[in-house]
């Protein structure tokens, strides 16, 4: 099959003919696709009570996820081709509505009547193009021409002439024709070649002689060069004598033909007539009310002086002046029209927000809003039948159809996206997969075949020009895998149309040529041990007393002991520990234990599951203005980025290849990256942000990079300016390490684009920082940031790509990661000759700290002593002398002025100081790789991030590093500070940012995470498990499925697996009880074989001779793992038989199960199965034969 499969795609290479019989990207081969996409959705009718009102000439409301409502109405259009108005909320969302509906229907289909930046009371120019394709619009729904036009509610605000004015006609314009026949040429008043220039005047061209841009237009002996708004390129009229001879597209400069066409259409740029009937109307009204308004006076002038064309600064005004009743584009709708509206209230919003922007703009300008801008609740949507598509979350009781939709969550491991294909295949799905490009198309067709995919090649076929429409439709079959070259925007899955549809673009990350890493749940949840609090996600707060080993039938397994409230214990398998989370509340204070068997804790559980709803609404929001928004696509890697690339010294770790193949399909995304990259301190993350950089530069993009301190910033300066300059990319810095002058000059630069990066403090974010063009921002350390940089770091990031570096995240931007409203790259694997940092806690000593600094200084490298107090930092000084008089001492500090500070830093730099005594100064990002040993006095009033930071400023290369965190003798330390030293202490391992993070929120309590409104509910039910169900409302809200987010949040302890045996970690084995614990939750959340197998070389590796009960245990968690990924719910023995459901089992293989005496209930898809099939019962080892069966079953042994 594969081989027939590659002659097939050779063949392809040769023709590239798609199966409709057009060449890869042509519009028809779109229309055919949607077409073959609404008679899966007929056939299913999923959609007949809300296709049905419409087709009766009735309105119709259908509930539905925001993602999948482009589809929708590109499948309604199929279904019945009409004039039609969608109206979205927002002008980003409407670009982004507009593009996805063009991918469906062609981008012939799709009109925009996009909103104007310019306002009649202002002094910018118009942007002629936009009010053409206004004008365009308009007239398509005004003669009912089958298209449909994207607005948004805000750019419907703006009146229009009124229908009869006629405004928005075109002249059109046919080669062979006399101007007097031409379409509408009456009507024009075209007679001749004089009255085509007339005509041009009165639409708003203008006779310059200049064609550089929309608008102008210029004449010679029987030949127009005009440049229409409504096409990217001008054109040439050749007439000879009345007659068009020649229509051909033009080089603005020189007049070199590029194309002939045949006719071509011209769209007014402005959006009023200008007849001499109609100007001295204006004329007239204007007088009256001219003398006492000086804006007025001055329109009043321009006025008297137009003859003939009309187009100057402010001159929208006169449209109240011109007609007597303005009206909105809504009044263009003919009755056999459709408005379309998508969620109404947000509709509403987005027009109130822009009114009160009009208000504030046109306070003190002399000009009423009445007659140019509508008041929003008269804003009408069409005297014609309404389609509205609202979200399953919100709707009242008025839908007629409510139609899930869910993700396609393929990104990953490549098993994913084959799993789910088989999955869809299997339950008789119609299933399109979207491959564009052509490389990529026979890649993945490859794939689908050695997967045992079955697959339908759609690009080979020639269409049959005899296939009646029918034929078409059905194209797509049911169960296999149909491939197509047209760009489906956005993967899905319609249950009740059993539907799946599939791009490229959802599978980024699923090569197979990617790193790919599971990410450890215990590297991101607090870990517990006995004698902590922890959360059961069913039964409540409890105390976990300890681990129990009990046997029962034959089974022995170990049980986490709870304790809850009135003594009442409760016996956990470990299996089952993806359930059980650590407490950590508000205040870190002890919880108060539930009460077994009561209403207690499901009234805490709904209050929780409402406020995580709320807050999903919140999360969503965010995430679907930064999905709509329209961000800039960069390309592939260019020679310069891969020579820049092949320049870095060392070799990168898997982790940080993949988080740089992941910021680089960000970057190539239209859709503004908002990525997290988390990594220990020296794990590279700075590699990423440079290749990124770089990247943005190559599209003549600019890059800004903020860091919290000025010493980082000048750090990174030197760095980007080393790697870069010799490709010809301008870096520059804003620090006070600059003088003003060459502050401004950098400035200039960045203004006029000859300065590619600017790196810099929150000083970039000034009103005097104003890029040419910005394509990226990089952001070092968040955390570091006040609320107000945080807030307009907030609104950078729904249009410009943004990535953010950080070694101990805050935990709120470590959850909006982990519930998907923001990327996360995770770097957790060392560079390879990296040790860990020796850490001693402990009271201050001076013969400590001089063996520490003599040590140091005898095998040639520098010290950092950190002292935190400027007023007191000479006594430190004094005290580091005394421990080592033959030491080299300079002083840092924040105070210092920035020459002294900076001639410190570079003689530090240099070697020519042994013994740096600073400030918190040096913990961002100062790389020095000889100095490894760092002394800090009074840590106890240090944060632990804080502290974190500085101990990674050591032991950034091979050699061994010591970092010792001591305090005052004689000192009672807070609880806290206790707290914090100790996790310091117990931390050591290189890549424990992640854990810092967790154990900084449990000692400084998680109540301001959520913010105060949160704060009672996360701590009824505890921080992680508060977590989750906020991830699995947010996944529920996007897809529109209320069901889904009621109840637990999904677990893979859902999935029953229950074979006789032992399965434990022995205390022989691992003899520690809190070790024990960690590897049973890291086994209990592995969702996939391969995470299970992750974990199984770890431990093997660190313990060998693993015995035969944690082999078991090991080879059940294989089968949950593979049951999860496969959809099966239940694996157990009963009764001597093994019971599995839901399966498929192949007809072949039923022969030999039926003579065992195995029974298949097809309509259940469960099988049950004496365990004699196996030749074993049930005080043989299981684990093993039942394994391979269920690999056998899904063809995969």
């Amino acid at each position: 099959m594969r081989g027939f499969i590659e002659r097939k795609l050779r063949k392809q290479a040769r023709t590239r003919m798609s199966v409709f019989g057009l060449a890869d990207g042509d519009g028809g081969m779109q229309h055919m696709l949607i077409d073959s996409l609404r008679f899966a959705l007929e056939r299913s009718e999923c959609l007949d009570g809300f296709w049905s009102n419409l087709d009766a000439g009735d309105d119709g409301t259908l509930g539905i996820a925001n993602s999948a409502r482009p589809f929708m109405v590109a499948a309604r259009f199929s279904h019945k081709p009409q004039s039609t108005l969608a109206v979205v909320a927002g002008e980003d969302a409407a670009v982004s509505f507009a593009r996805s509906l063009s991918a469906y229907l062609g981008e012939d289909k799709v009109l925009r009547f996009p909103e104007r930046a310019d306002l009649p009371f202002d002094k910018k120019h118009a942007d002629l193009a936009t009010v053409a394709r206004r004008m365009e619009a308009a007239h398509a729904l005004q003669t009912g021409r089958q298209v449909v036009v994207v607005a948004s509610a805000r750019a419907l605000l703006r009146t229009l002439p009124p229908v009869n004015a006629n405004a928005s006609t075109p002249l059109s314009f046919v080669c062979g024709q006399e101007l007097a026949d031409m379409p509408g040429a009456q009507a024009a008043g075209i007679q001749d070649f004089d009255d085509l220039i007339h005509a041009l005047e009165s639409r708003g061209f203008s006779n310059t002689g200049e064609l550089d841009g929309p608008g102008p237009f210029c004449t010679r002996v029987g030949t127009v060069d005009v440049y229409p708004g409504n096409l990217s390129f001008p054109v040439r009229l050749d007439f000879f004598g009345d007659e068009l001879d020649e229509i051909r597209r033009i080089v603005p400069p020189t007049g070199q033909t590029i194309s002939s066409l045949q006719n071509v259409d011209i769209y007014p740029v402005v959006e009023f007539s200008c007849s001499k009937s109609g100007l001295a109307r204006a004329r007239k009204k204007l007088a009256a009310q001219a003398g006492s308004n000086p804006a007025l006076r001055s329109v009043s002038e321009h006025l008297e002086n137009a003859e003939g064309g009309l187009r100057f600064e402010g001159s929208d005004v006169l449209l109240p002046y011109l007609y007597d009743k303005p009206v909105t584009l809504g009044a263009y709708l003919r009755r056999d029209a459709l408005s379309v509206l998508i969620e109404p209230r947000s509709l509403f919003d987005d027009m109130m927000h822009a009114s009160e922007e009009l208000e504030a703009k046109a306070k003190g300008t002399n000009i009423a809003l009445e007659g140019l801008f509508c008041p929003a609740p008269q804003v009408s949507f069409g005297e014609c039948q309404r389609a509205t598509y609202v979200s399953i979350m919100r709707v009242g009781g008025n839908v007629d159809v409510e139609l899930p939709v869910k993700r396609v969550e393929a990104a990953g491991h490549p098993d994913k996206l084959f799993g789910r294909l088989r999955t869809l295949v299997d339950d008789g799905y119609t299933v399109v997969f979207s491959a564009p490009n052509r490389r990529s198309r026979a890649d993945m067709m490859l794939a689908f075949v050695d997967h045992g995919l079955p697959i339908q090649e759609w690009l080979d076929a020639e269409e049959n020009p005899d296939d009646t429409d029918g034929q078409k439709k059905r194209r797509l079959r049911r169960g296999v895998v149909n491939v197509v070259d047209v760009d489906i925007p956005l993967g899905m899955i319609i249950p009740k149309a059993k539907l799946g549809m599939v791009s490229v673009s959802d599978t980024q990350g699923a090569s197979t040529a990617r790193p790919s890493r599971h990410i450890d749940i215990t590297e991101i949840t607090f870990p517990y041990k006995p004698g902590d609090y922890v959360v059961h996600a069913q039964h409540g707060i409890a105390h976990f007393k300890e681990l129990v080993r009990r046997e029962i039938d034959g089974t022995a397994r170990d049980y986490l002991l709870l304790e809850y409230a009135e003594g009442d214990k409760l016996f956990v398998p470990v299996e089952q520990l993806d359930r059980v989370t650590r407490y950590v509340g508000p205040e870190g204070s002890t919880p108060r234990c539930t009460r077994l068997n009561t209403a207690d804790w499901s009234r805490a559980m709904k209050k929780a599951s409402a406020a995580t709803k709320k807050l999903a609404f919140d999360l969503v929001d965010v995430y679907a203005r930064r999905a709509s928004a329209q961000g800039y696509a960069f390309g592939p890697d260019t020679p310069a980025q891969i020579e820049m690339e092949e320049a870095f010294p060392y070799r990168e770790t898997p982790d940080q290849l993949a988080a740089i193949a992941d910021v680089k399909a960000d970057m190539r995304s239209a859709k503004p990256m908002d990525r997290l990259v988390c990594g220990d301190v020296g794990f590279g993350k700075t590699e990423v942000a440079l290749r990124a950089a770089f990247a943005a530069t190559q599209d003549k993009k600019q890059v800004m990079v903020l860091c919290p301190t000025t010493i980082l910033a000048q750090q990174h300066f030197t760095n980007f300016k080393d790697r870069f300059e010799s490709f010809g990319v301008t870096v520059e810095v804003l620090s006070r390490f600059r003088t003003p002058q060459q502050q401004a000059a950098a400035l200039k630069g960045f203004a006029d684009g000859s300065v590619d990066v600017l790196v810099g403090t929150h000083r970039l974010l000034s009103r005097d920082v104003n890029p040419h063009d910005l394509g990226l921002v990089i952001i070092d350390e968040e955390q570091r940031f006040g609320v107000g940089h945080k807030e307009q770091m907030k609104n950078l990031r729904e249009s410009i790509d943004v990535l953010t570096l950080s070694a101990t995240p805050i935990p709120r931007t470590m959850q909006m990661s982990l519930s998907g409203v923001r990327d996360m790259s995770l770097i957790l694997t060392p560079p390879d000759d990296r040790r860990p940092v020796e850490v001693h806690v402990g009271e201050w000593d001076p013969d400590v700290v001089s063996a520490a600094i003599r040590r140091e200084l005898a095998r040639g490298g520098q010290v950092y002593y950190v002292s935190n107090r400027v007023r007191s930092i000479e006594e430190a000084v004094r005290r580091v002398q005394a421990a080592a008089g033959e030491a080299r001492v300079g002083v840092a500090h924040g105070q210092m002025d920035k020459d002294s500070l900076e001639k410190v830093m570079e003689e530090f730099s240099a070697g020519q100081l042994d013994v740096l005594v600073a400030t918190t100064i040096i913990e961002s990002g100062i790389d020095n790789p000889h100095t490894n040993t760092l002394i800090i006095e009074d840590s106890q009033r240090l944060g632990l991030a804080q502290m974190y930071q500085l101990k990674g400023r050591v032991g950034r290369g091979s050699t061994q590093a010591y970092a010792f965190f001591m305090f005052p003798e004689h000192v009672n330390l807070t609880e806290e500070a206790q707290a914090r030293l100790t996790a310091l202490d117990e931390h050591t391992d290189l890549g424990s940012g992640m854990r810092i993070a967790m154990r900084d929120l449990e000692i400084r309590g998680a109540g301001s995470l959520m913010g105060a409104e949160q704060s009672g509910n996360m701590s009824a039910v505890g921080f992680d498990l508060f977590a989750q169900m906020l991830g699995a409302a947010v996944n529920a809200t996007r897809e529109g499925d209320l069901k889904a987010a009621e109840g637990l949040p999904p677990a893979l302890s859902d999935i029953t697996v229950n074979l006789p045996g032992r399965t434990y970690l022995s205390e022989e084995y691992v003899p520690e009880a809190d070790e024990r614990v960690l590897w049973y939750r890291k086994i209990a959340s592995a969702a996939t074989v391969g995470a299970v197998e992750d974990i199984y070389n770890d431990l093997a590796g660190k313990r060998p001779d693993m015995p035969q009960e944690a082999q078991n245990l090991f080879e059940k968690a294989r089968i949950k793992a593979f049951a999860n990924e496969h959809h099966i719910k239940t694996v157990s023995v009963v009764a001597g038989k093994l019971v599995v459901e839901p399966i498929d089992i192949p007809r072949d293989k039923m022969v030999p199960m039926r003579r065992a005496g195995g029974r298949y209930l097809s309509d259940k898809r469960k099988l049950q199965l004496p365990l004699k099939y196996f030749r074993l019962t049930e005080k043989d080892n299981l684990f093993g034969p039942v394994a391979k069966f269920l690999r056998e079953m899904h063809g995969e042994e």
